[in-house]
């Protein structure tokens, strides 16, 4: 216990013997730390951003009918069945959507003319369903002669209807009527479409329990995206599983580079603070040849001495980690909204990487004060060292 006691009083004093070279060594391990903080926080928020930012442009996953010679209606679709085999993924994610398509005739409210148009009913999950929230809502629709629907912008023009509107949509000798509740703007998948709820659709065409395909959005490495396609083909033998190579293979080539360059950059900056470390703690060397010589001359071993300087390095070290590591994530905060023009999100696991780094380059760079277990006392007291 005394033994301890005076291990840390002499750390306090070592300390607090300089303290304006104490301050520049905290000064670069933070600086340091706060850059390492920053750019690891957004290496893994950047897969999640671009996993977001993939998922927009549509679907990576495509379940559909098997090919057959079959031309019946029902063996060009899939049991609805299917869908709820498919996992439910976070909504924050990804989602998944089945769709059944069919070729019909429309007309607006007062008009005779009938022009042919691409019927589409919709059921989906995920953080894209919003958009299909007037027209999901099931409870009535198989009761209801009037339904919601909405159309694209060429559907909308060809048949000279707008929101509000009411539309008559006509499948072989099924009719059903529609109130338009929004008509989506040009550019947009469902440009030549009108979307309805699945069942409404299932009813129109007389495909009870039956959809034409599943599309699913899946955040994930390519890796973990072929792991999933297997994954669902077993789940769904009759089916055909395919996965979109461009949105994947785009994504992950994306995301090496980005994740390459600030992995090489936090290296750089880890070396760089290193070195600023290092060439401190050789001044501090120097300075403290004579207090090594007093301690190995009243019996100091040299192994205790090293455990003093580098006891004191990785305080420093934690020290600057601690405080770098914090103003570092809100930097990268900061960075985030500038580059993806969303704040980054604080990640948990990136500051104790961060401050395990710092305190691990302030003890590689104490490597100077290796040069005081050579130092011998009769040496320092006769002004030879």
């Amino acid at each position: 216990m005394p033994d301890r006691k005076m291990f840390w009083r002499i750390i306090r004093r070592l300390l607090g013997a300089n303290r304006g070279r104490v301050f520049v060594i905290l000064l670069a391990l933070g600086a340091g730390a706060a850059v390492t903080a920053a750019l690891l926080n957004l290496q893994v928020d950047a897969k999640r951003r671009l996993t977001t930012e993939f998922r927009a442009f549509g679907a990576n996953v495509v379940v559909a009918p098997k090919s057959t010679a079959d031309s019946a209606p029902q063996a060009r679709t899939l049991p609805e069945t299917d869908y709820d085999k498919v996992p439910t993924i976070l909504i924050t994610m990804g989602g998944k959507s089945a769709l059944l398509f069919s070729i019909g005739e429309i007309r607006s409210f007062g008009s005779t003319r009938p022009i042919p148009a691409v019927v589409v009913g919709a059921r989906e999950e995920g953080w894209t369903s919003e958009r299909f929230g007037l027209i999901q809502e099931v409870s009535d629709y198989v009761s209801r002669d009037e339904m919601n629907c909405f159309v694209g912008s060429k559907v909308a023009a060809q048949a000279g209807v707008h929101a509000g509107d009411r539309l008559f949509l006509r499948e072989e000798e099924s009719e059903l009527t529609c109130h338009i509740t929004a008509v989506e703007g040009p550019g947009s998948e469902n440009d030549s479409n009108v979307v309805v709820s699945l069942p409404v659709a299932q009813r129109l065409t007389g495909l009870d329990g039956r959809i034409s395909l599943i599309r699913v959005s899946f955040p994930g490495t390519p890796a973990q995206i072929n792991n999933f396609i297997a994954s669902l083909a077993q789940r769904l033998p009759d089916a055909d599983v395919q996965g979109i190579r461009q949105f994947t293979q785009a994504e992950a080539r994306i995301y090496n580079r980005i994740s390459g360059l600030l992995s090489a950059t936090v290296a750089i900056v880890l070396l760089l603070t290193g070195l600023s470390v290092m060439a401190a703690m050789t001044n501090v060397a120097m300075e403290r040849k004579n207090d090594v010589g007093l301690m190995k001359a009243i019996g100091g071993a040299t192994r205790r001495v090293l455990r003093l300087f580098l006891t004191e390095a990785a305080l420093l070290g934690l020290v600057g980690g601690l405080i770098g590591a914090a103003a570092g994530i809100l930097i990268s905060m900061g960075l985030g909204k500038a580059v993806f023009g969303v704040a980054a999100r604080p990640r948990l696991i990136v500051y104790p990487v961060t401050v395990a780094l710092t305190i691990i380059v302030a003890i590689v760079s104490s490597y100077p004060l290796r040069r005081l277990a050579n130092i011998r006392p009769a040496s320092v007291f006769r002004g030879e060292a």
